[in-house]
């Protein structure tokens, strides 16, 4: 996975989730849940890569940066609960989907909703 293309388009393949362009800078690209407008997939590019800001439980978020140089704590927003991954192909394509899928459920998970149901 390289292109912001190929990330919006896999995190759009969970349910209830759609792109948004909430800035006036045209380069930041969301993908949000409908059940609460919260963004688990944040794109932009910066140095000439298409990163991705992903939510990431904290003892994950240490694990992956250890091993891939490309993911680091993220970029404009809480490190320690979200990373940057960096696409210039260093990382797997089904390492990048397990990232995603993780921050969507981080994202969608209402323990309220647990309990109510």
């Amino acid at each position: 996975m390289k292109t912001r293309e190929e990330a919006l388009a896999y995190g759009l393949t969970f349910p209830d989730t759609y792109d948004d362009t909430p800035f006036h800078d045209t380069n930041w690209r969301l993908v949000r849940y409908k059940g609460n407008d919260k963004a688990f997939l944040w794109t932009y590019e910066m140095n000439g890569f298409i990163n991705i800001n992903l939510k990431c439980d904290p003892e994950k978020a240490f694990f992956w940066r250890e091993i891939y140089k490309s993911v680091i704590p993220a970029y404009h927003q809480n490190k320690k609960h979200w990373i940057t991954v960096i696409l210039d192909g260093s990382i797997p394509d089904s390492d990048i989907e397990l990232v995603i899928a993780e921050s969507y459920d981080l994202i969608s998970d209402s323990p309220a909703k647990r309990i109510y149901e």
